[in-house]
Order: C-alpha cells, then sequence, then structure tokens
C-alpha cells in the first residue's frame, strides 16, 4: 500500500496490527489484534491478554454521555465488577491532537486518580488506527473478547441511550450481563447492540 511508505518501521507495524480496512470486527471472529501505547509510554498488545476476557471501552473525558457513567460510578463500578471476573479492561482514547477529549499520558493519568478509575489500563491511539481498525463510533463504545480472542459483544454499555444519570437505574448493563453470561459458561444473549454517546473524535 502507497500510504505505508511514509511511515517508520514502528508505525507500519501498527498499522499492520491494526488497519483501518479491517474495520466492523464481527461477533464470533477473533477479534484483530492491536498494539498501542499506555499513559506510562509502555507497549500493550491485546494477544498478551490470551486465555483471559478482555473489555475494550472507548473514552472521551468532555463527552457528557461518558461524564453520565462516571460522574455517577456506573463505569467504576462494571470496570470493578469485570476485574474481580477476572477480566482485563482496556480503555482507548482515539481523540486526536486538538480535537476535544485528547489527553497525553501525564493528563490521564491525573484524570484516572481523580476519577478512581478501576480499569486495567489506559491506552493512548491519538492517529484512530485501533479505533477504525474495530469501527469504534461512540463514546462510550463496548467490546468483549473471550479468552479464545473471540468478540463476543459490541455496542453500548446498557439500553438507556440518554445522557441522564437518573436514567442509569433500571437499565440493562449490556456488559455486566455478558460477563456474567460468560463466567457461568453461557453463551451471550445480547451479542451485539446500538452503541450510543458522541462520536469519536479522530484525526481529520
Amino acid at each position: 500500500m502507497q500510504i505505508l511508505k511514509s511511515f517508520s518501521i514502528a508505525a507500519i507495524a501498527a498499522v499492520t496490527l491494526a488497519t483501518p480496512l479491517a474495520a466492523a470486527q464481527k461477533i464470533g471472529s477473533v477479534a484483530q489484534d492491536f498494539k498501542l501505547t499506555d499513559v506510562n509510554g509502555k507497549t500493550v498488545q491485546l494477544s498478551q491478554f490470551r486465555g483471559k476476557t478482555v473489555v475494550l471501552e472507548w473514552h472521551n473525558p468532555g463527552c457528557p454521555f461518558v461524564v453520565k457513567h462516571y460522574e455517577s460510578g456506573n463505569m467504576q463500578a462494571t470496570q470493578k465488577a469485570a476485574r474481580a471476573q477476572g477480566a482485563v479492561w482496556l480503555t482507548i482514547n482515539s481523540g486526536a491532537q486538538g480535537k476535544q477529549g485528547h489527553m497525553s499520558g501525564a493528563e490521564a493519568k491525573i484524570m484516572m486518580a481523580t476519577q478512581k478509575f478501576q480499569s486495567s489500563n489506559y491506552l493512548l491511539d491519538s492517529k484512530g488506527l485501533v479505533g477504525k481498525a474495530y469501527s469504534a463510533k461512540t463514546t462510550p463504545h463496548m467490546y468483549i473478547i473471550d479468552g479464545v480472542g473471540k468478540l463476543v459483544y459490541q455496542g453500548g454499555i446498557d439500553d438507556k441511550p440518554t445522557a441522564n444519570q437518573r436514567d442509569i437505574e433500571g437499565a440493562r448493563n449490556h456488559v455486566t450481563a455478558a460477563l456474567t453470561e460468560l463466567k457461568a459458561g453461557k453463551s451471550v444473549s445480547v451479542a451485539q447492540s446500538r452503541p450510543y454517546g458522541c462520536s469519536v473524535k479522530y484525526a481529520s
């Protein structure tokens, strides 16, 4: 591909792992591997967690739909419950530099401490390669990958697509429900739902 000629060797590797041409991950298919840098500058690769359930959460701190779930503590509670079941939770920021939600590693670390994140790690995807590879459309947009690496859920965190915290009560938390079913050895009853939130602020 012509576009690859302008990238460094490291960037080419990243594109190979997360090319936008492989968008629209399918339920039941092996989730595409990727590498991203975390807030400490460490490289994290999806495949290193093979054998464990992995939750991917697309994040934008400025999005009111994200604020709904973090100010209420709902997202942190969902993260904590997932990790208690042995899952790995990767929060991903695909906001491009200069656009809403973009954060440096240092800024993200402060935010995580202030908001008491319970995710396993926070990953930076400012070029949007991984977000586009997964066709992540909104913040939040949730994905669950099982221990053998197959995508078993993608969509919204719940079935109440509003920015109102009051709507959390009584909502079906699709992520918690799917993780509980997986833990019990069952198939995920709601494998796909409509994601809702702010559009991911990708690089132009």
